[in-house]
């Protein structure tokens, strides 16, 4: 007979079992029975334990899949890191995908003197204002794996001339008057020092415009317009802040639309502060530049009145946080933001479309036909809202039903850091940042390089 007892509360599990004798009396307890009640829970234990190394083993399987991916540039491993803090398996994939695209890519950079680049940062403006990406882009490379000290074998030549960098106005704006003739100037010396600009007629080598209105060199669009792009640049590749859907004069050359330039530090630095998902206090912010009575220039009005409209049918509403000084904060304010502002002034594109991303708050893009920077690594439709210019003075109306219905999921999806980083340029390339992007852009553009087509063309000679 065996007699079980129920064992007391909250003691965890075990088995208590006693042996009788055949006429109900106990029985002597041998060796073997005085300790079987150990040997069965010992048992269990192992067993149990046994299970559970088992089942996390099996799970724990993607996770050491993603420690164990190779970053093609052994500089960015720190980097690298924080790219795979998703578990997605479509995600690794493109990574891996895009990783393959550059292992073979190769890039000269033309060893200019001193005056096109490097004398320019004596004013450290030149490396942290909106247009550095020029600067960006260039230390970016000089340490990049994708960098050849052999011409032979490049597919991609970089030209690096600072051209945003003459703070001489009275305003402190960088004026670039002298763009065209200092790239002429550039042009002219490789074009007499070396064969490989006049070999692809200038079809692959790469340029960066990171201004107003682009390749056309000018801050006014009637006057950059007249001017178009400059004839020796025209069969050249131009990365450049300026993009729209339409057809236009500055724009008509091979292109590549990146982002303007965002310090990473000074991101860094916020973030540390004023979490993504820390508190929001203001609904709808905007800080910048709205003029009440907007001037008439060469018959074209500042942010196409779009700010006037702002300020003046927003200004009462106490959802609308809008300022019209600068302040050097102003970065704190975006983080504390729900809804940041991103209307046009005389570019469409903005600076503060990669502060919002950065620092989490759903951009409210203002700017009719914006061409917008990376869309294979930004889902522009799902991180931010694009508002018509006509549509201004609904504005209220149009983001309380967002608030209503999906700002969670818009700003889960903004929220991604990998979104954030696609839209940062570092001193070095990291896995995914906006240099990365810019690597990937010309990856899909091998058709333009004279050392591909060449090998192309010998593939076919060969079958």
């Amino acid at each position: 007979m065996v007699e079980q007892k129920r064992p007391p509360k909250n003691r965890g599990f075990y088995v208590r079992m006693k042996f009788l004798h055949k006429h109900g009396r106990p029985q002597e307890k041998s060796c073997f029975h005085k300790y079987y009640k150990w040997v069965l829970w010992i048992s269990l234990t192992l067993y149990f334990f046994t299970s559970y190394l088992i089942s996390n083993n099996t799970h724990s399987k993607p996770t050491s899949s993603l420690t164990k991916t190779n970053v093609t540039n052994s500089k960015s491993a720190i980097a690298s890191r924080a790219l795979f803090e998703s578990t997605n398996p479509t995600a690794l994939q493109q990574v891996q995908i895009n990783q393959a695209l550059l292992k073979n890519l190769k890039i000269f950079i033309y060893d200019l003197p001193p005056k096109y680049n490097t004398d320019w940062l004596t004013n450290q403006r030149c490396s942290n204002h909106l247009f550095a990406s020029e600067v960006a882009i260039h230390r970016a490379l000089l340490t990049s794996d994708v960098r050849t000290f052999d011409p032979y074998e490049a597919d991609f030549f970089f030209v690096p001339v600072y051209v945003s960098c003459n703070f001489s106005t009275v305003n402190g704006f960088p004026a670039i008057g002298h763009a065209r003739s200092l790239l002429a100037s550039a042009v002219q010396r490789i074009s007499s020092e070396y064969t490989f600009w006049n070999r692809s007629r200038g079809f692959d080598h790469v340029f960066v415009a990171s201004h107003d209105f682009g390749a056309c060199f000018h801050t006014m669009e009637d006057v950059a317009i007249a001017d178009g792009v400059p004839e020796f640049l025209k069969n050249s590749i131009i990365l450049q802040t300026f993009g729209v859907k339409h057809k236009h004069p500055c724009q008509d050359v091979e292109n590549v639309v990146i982002p303007p330039y965002i310090s990473p530090d000074s991101i860094w630095t916020t973030l540390e502060k004023f979490p993504v998902d820390g508190r929001r206090e203001f609904w709808a912010f905007f800080r910048g530049k709205m003029e009440v009575h907007p001037k008439n220039i060469s018959g074209r009005f500042y942010s196409r009145r779009v700010r006037t409209m702002i300020l003046r049918k927003f200004s009462g509403d106490r959802r609308f946080y809008l300022q019209r000084q600068r302040f050097t904060g102003y970065q704190s304010e975006i983080a504390r933001s729900m809804f940041c502002l991103c209307p046009l002034g005389w570019a469409p594109w903005s600076p503060r479309l990669v502060e919002s991303v950065a620092l989490g708050c759903v951009p409210v893009i203002i700017a009719d036909g914006i061409r917008l920077p990376f869309p294979s690594a930004v889902d522009w439709a799902e991180i931010s809202l694009t508002v018509p210019e006509k549509d201004v003075d609904k504005l209220g109306k149009i983001l309380e039903h967002v608030a209503m219905t999906n700002l969670t999921t818009i700003q889960r999806n903004l929220w991604n850091p990998r979104t954030k980083r696609a839209l940062l340029f570092n001193n070095q390339v990291q896995l995914g940042d906006a240099t990365w992007q810019v690597l990937l852009a010309l990856a899909g553009k091998l058709d333009r390089s004279y050392r591909g087509s060449r090998v192309s063309r010998q593939l076919m000679s060969d079958t």
